[in-house]
């Protein structure tokens, strides 16, 4: 498998990113393989190719966030050449989970997702540690309602259960009742300072206090560790556990490599892949818990290499994946809350995650109300011969041969959407359908929307839901 093949880089990017367009593969390629996943791990040590003070002057709702959060970052993931970064905060979005149906303070969910950006391929100790000094989780979780001698434990369960270690591995529990009861007295007095809810700060984003007359200052046993532990103490327990290990790494190979069971199912259900699994766990001790170096090994290993095609693409994935593809949304202009709309329809609403769990992966995605809404997308805006992406695949086809054969159709419209890979029934079924209209010369008025046409095809096929 070479550094430098085009088809290993179409993955690279549908999995690291939110896929592009063939020319940038191919310069891309030309870089080679492990200069790419470092310039996609180094995010601050390359620009990200945006006027977001142009987006701002047009959206005027995004200066203060008083509306806009799902619209900027939806419009961030289509245009940042920082696709890694971007694709983590939806990571972490999906993990640990808040959710505006709650919340309804887009200022204190647009800080979340910013702190995403700046520690989420960072120390995971310290992602748990800001995670639980955010002021959306401290509300969502209610441990602003947690106090000295009358604890809530949603933090403290959610923290263990979903969040860092899980329920159980390889049938054994992972924690007690009493665990999670002292997880919550550890972290009492970690507050917010104002209201969450719009009025009357619903300008401005909250901010975290700790209270320590709040905190409760008594011995505490945890995970077997017996001390008068605070928060900070409690996290320092957790991220050397190797149930915590375990956690992350089957979290980053469900989103990364292979669909696997849902979280609920880990404590029962093995690993699909107990060796990438293994050489994850191994990374995250070795390099001090950090999620860039486990992301590293992961991109770079044979396994990640071989899994093209494994996973379903999210809707969110679908959607941007299509625009970067087509070339819309480069610049801002009328509209960009439809495209959010779209998402919703698919069963993936940026900020709503259906519960803490966040959205469940893999075939749940697809039903049959959901597929036509992926179909008639990504059908609708691969037909429009006007988008820039399309001109350029229609150009670039017309450019290697003056003229195409039904096959030589098929073939060009699949590698110009990042090497894609179907059945070779599949691929039949699709020169049938080409070849309906014969041969086709570049030149010709038809030639365009014969290109078109074979994309949209493409885009109803099985193996096109599939990243």
């Amino acid at each position: 498998m070479s550094d430098h093949d085009v088809a290993l880089m179409g993955h690279l990017m549908r999995r690291a990113g939110f896929g592009c367009q063939y020319q940038e593969l191919e310069d891309r390629a030309a870089k080679g393989y492990e200069e790419t996943v470092e310039e996609l791990l180094n995010p601050l040590d390359n620009p990200d190719g945006m006027d977001i003070d142009l987006g701002e002057r047009y959206f005027i709702d995004w200066s203060h966030f008083i509306r806009g959060v799902p619209e900027y970052h939806a419009f961030r993931m289509i245009n940042s050449k920082r696709q890694l970064e971007e694709k983590m905060i939806l990571f972490w979005h999906s993990v640990l989970c808040i959710a505006d149906s709650k919340l309804q303070s887009y200022p204190t969910e647009h800080a979340q997702l910013e702190m995403f950006r700046r520690c989420g391929m960072g120390s995971f100790r310290e992602l748990l540690l800001e995670i639980s000094r955010d002021p959306a989780m401290v509300y969502f979780l209610d441990n602003c309602l947690s106090h000295k001698g009358a604890i809530n434990e949603n933090y403290g369960r959610e923290l263990l259960e979903l969040f860092s270690m899980g329920v159980g591995m390889d049938g054994e529990f992972n924690y007690t009742e009493d665990d999670v009861k002292e997880c919550a007295r550890a972290f009492t007095g970690w507050t917010i300072a104002n209201s969450i809810p719009q009025q009357p700060y619903g300008r401005y984003a909250a901010q975290f206090l700790y209270n320590p007359g709040d905190h409760d200052n008594e011995e505490k046993t945890f995970l077997g560790e017996t001390g008068n532990f605070s928060g900070e103490d409690v996290i320092d327990i957790i991220v050397k556990q190797p149930a915590t290990a375990r956690f992350i790494s089957r979290h980053l190979y469900n989103y990364f490599v292979a669909d696997d069971v849902d979280v609920a199912s880990w404590m029962d259900t093995p690993p699909q892949d107990m060796t990438t699994i293994k050489m994850l766990e191994e990374e995250y001790f070795r390099s001090g818990y950090n999620i860039g170096s486990m992301l590293r090994v992961l991109f770079n290993s044979d396994e990640f290499k071989n899994s093209r095609f494994t996973k379903v693409k999210g809707p969110i994935e679908t959607i941007i994946g299509t625009l970067r593809m087509v070339g819309d949304w480069t610049e801002p202009k009328p509209g960009l809350e439809f495209i959010f709309d779209e998402m919703k329809y698919m069963g993936q609403e940026i900020l709503n995650p259906p519960s803490v769990e966040g959205w469940h992966t893999g075939r749940e995605w697809i039903d049959g109300g959901t597929l036509a809404h992926r179909v008639n997308f990504v059908s609708d805006r691969v037909a429009d011969t006007t988008q820039p992406g399309i001109q350029g695949i229609i150009n670039r086809l017309a450019s290697e041969a003056t003229t195409h054969s039904p096959e030589a159709l098929v073939d060009g419209c699949l590698r110009m959407l990042g090497e894609y890979e179907i059945s070779e029934e599949t691929r039949q079924m699709l020169v049938q359908r080409s070849s309906k209209g014969g041969e086709v010369t570049s030149d010709s008025q038809e030639f365009g929307a014969r290109v078109s046409d074979t994309l949209r095809m493409i885009a109803a096929t099985k193996e096109y839901l599939y990243a």
